[in-house]
């Protein structure tokens, strides 16, 4: 289980856990033993607990702790809760994986807290703040480093430019730089370039305010972001690469996770071609977004997404397992 993962079981360890979280986001999962979408959603939660290592995750049996249970609300299972600062932030109710990847990735995102490295070195410091530049300007295709918040800029050039993106369509992440010093001031080297906003277009910097507005005026915006319909090109291939196509951490005979380890044991008895996603981080980020799904393994067939690994137990116990996976031609 990864370190920013907990399973809670009473009130006093949830209290712990919520002080001991500081500033940091804090994702609560209300879930119960008896229901089968709990169980792939917990899938989705272990994975986002990997991707987020900044934010908090905890699992609460929903039954168990009525109180609490009834403090936030929670009428049904699965309930995500998101908290910063102890105060509720965000709600998600049902097996939405793709929006609770979204709002986690927003949060977090949006209030990663700096690194703290107390006696290291400056170059080592220097180091891991630009391996941490680097991650969130990979963010997503389309990265805005701004003042405040799409819905809320705290400052004209950062209300522009969020206006020029939306009035072209245009799908963007973005960073609060009001929020970190650190990420404000080293970005400002990284990116050899003093001021903000600043857009990053896959991974690369196209710069501040002036530059967006002049590449929206003449056209040449939107034609940055045709390596992205190229990403959608290139995984609409793979996905039809073979009649079953496995997209998993690691290969059939080295699995890198404990859920495409449990998939390669369902799937001995058919033959199907694998992509090891840890290979690519383009691929393993973009095929989130095509198929709507945050987690992997992902299991294709025929280019028809079929889902992860809990799909394909259900359809292995209702006996359905072989005529989904091999159709009648």
């Amino acid at each position: 289980m990864v370190e920013n993962l907990h399973i809670c079981h009473d009130d006093s360890s949830l209290k712990s856990l919520l002080k001991s979280a500081n500033s940091q986001v804090v994702v609560i999962h209300f879930e119960a033993e008896w229901a089968a979408e709990c169980k792939q959603m917990n899938d989705v939660f272990f994975q986002l607990a990997e991707d987020f290592q900044h934010a908090l995750f905890i699992r609460i049996e929903a039954e168990e702790l009525p109180e609490i249970t009834q403090q936030y609300e929670v009428e049904s299972v699965p309930t995500f809760i998101l908290l910063k600062n102890s105060k509720v932030i965000d709600k998600i109710e049902g097996a939405d994986a793709a929006s609770l990847t979204k709002k986690v990735k927003h949060h977090v995102t949006s209030f990663v807290s700096p690194i703290v490295a107390p006696e290291v070195s400056a170059a080592s410091n220097k180091n891991n703040l630009e391996d941490r530049l680097k991650n969130l300007i990979n963010q997503s295709f389309c990265m805005l480093f701004m003042k405040g918040e799409p819905d809320a800029p705290q400052c004209g050039f950062s209300r522009e430019i969020v206006t020029i993106l939306r009035n072209n369509g245009i799908q963007f992440a973005f960073f609060d730089i009001l929020t970190d010093d650190t990420v404000r001031e080293g970005l400002k080297k990284f990116s050899n370039w003093p001021t903000y906003p600043q857009l990053y277009i896959n991974g690369e910097l196209v710069g501040g305010l002036d530059i967006v507005r002049e590449l929206a005026e003449t056209g040449e915006l939107l034609p940055l972001l045709s390596q992205n319909e190229d990403l959608n090109t290139r995984l609409s291939k793979l996905v039809k690469k073979a009649p079953i196509m496995v997209f998993m951490k690691g290969s059939p005979e080295n699995p890198r996770c404990k859920f495409s380890k449990e998939l390669m044991e369902v799937l001995r008895p058919f033959k199907f071609e694998s992509f090891d996603i840890l290979e690519n981080e383009e691929v393993r980020q973009g095929l989130k977004t095509f198929s709507d799904w945050p987690t992997f393994p992902q299991i294709y067939v025929g280019g028809e997404f079929i889902g992860g690994l809990d799909i394909i137990k259900g359809l292995r116990d209702s006996g359905e397992l072989e005529s989904t996976l091999c159709p009648p031609s």
